[in-house]
């Protein structure tokens, strides 16, 4: 079962499967080794049979179950803001990690969240596989990113803050984005 709400067909152009499905993007690029690069490329105005047809993939159908697959695996790794704020409120032991850049941090930040050490990316590698970790950046899809990477690294509870800062900020604090 996919968690898409409009069926993915062959037809669809990139844009409009990109909007319905971000996690394509990633799927296809490391499934395919379509659209990560500029040799491998597509326009969004490209439909996904005319993306498989220019990169010689001949089951779109396989295509299409794959972007169903990685959406679903993506809504499983994003969790709610106020879940978090709830885990924060009970002192439940997790990692909260801002993914953004420092100049991001310094303009709007979650107090309860540590900024990543981007000098020593070692130290999150070496947390224990189950230690649940939650990711977050400004909307949701950097962070999303940076949770797939860790699930593809064998963390088995890590997510991402659906809608980033900016969902916090509607949902939780409003204060957030104002600072």
């Amino acid at each position: 079962m996919t968690t898409t709400q409009t069926p993915i067909r062959p037809e669809m152009t990139m844009e409009e499967i990109l909007a319905i499905a971000p996690s394509a993007q990633r799927a296809l690029f490391q499934r395919y080794h379509v659209g990560g690069c500029s040799s491998c490329a597509f326009q969004p105005t490209d439909t996904l049979a005319q993306v498989c047809k220019d990169h010689n993939i001949l089951d779109v159908g396989e295509v299409v179950r794959t972007i169903e697959i990685a959406q679903e695996m993506d809504t499983n790794l994003q969790v709610e803001p106020v879940d978090v704020k709830g885990w924060l409120d009970a002192k439940e032991d997790f990692s909260f990690i801002d993914v953004r850049s420092p100049e991001e941090i310094a303009a709007a930040r979650i107090p309860a969240a540590e900024a990543l050490d981007f000098n020593d990316p070692a130290k999150y590698m070496g947390l224990p596989k189950d230690r649940r970790i939650v990711f977050h950046c400004q909307s949701g899809l950097r962070s999303l990113d940076v949770a797939a990477y860790f699930k593809g690294h064998g963390f088995t509870n890590v997510y991402s803050l659906r809608g980033g800062i900016e969902a916090w900020a509607e949902q939780v604090d409003r204060a957030v984005l104002r600072r």
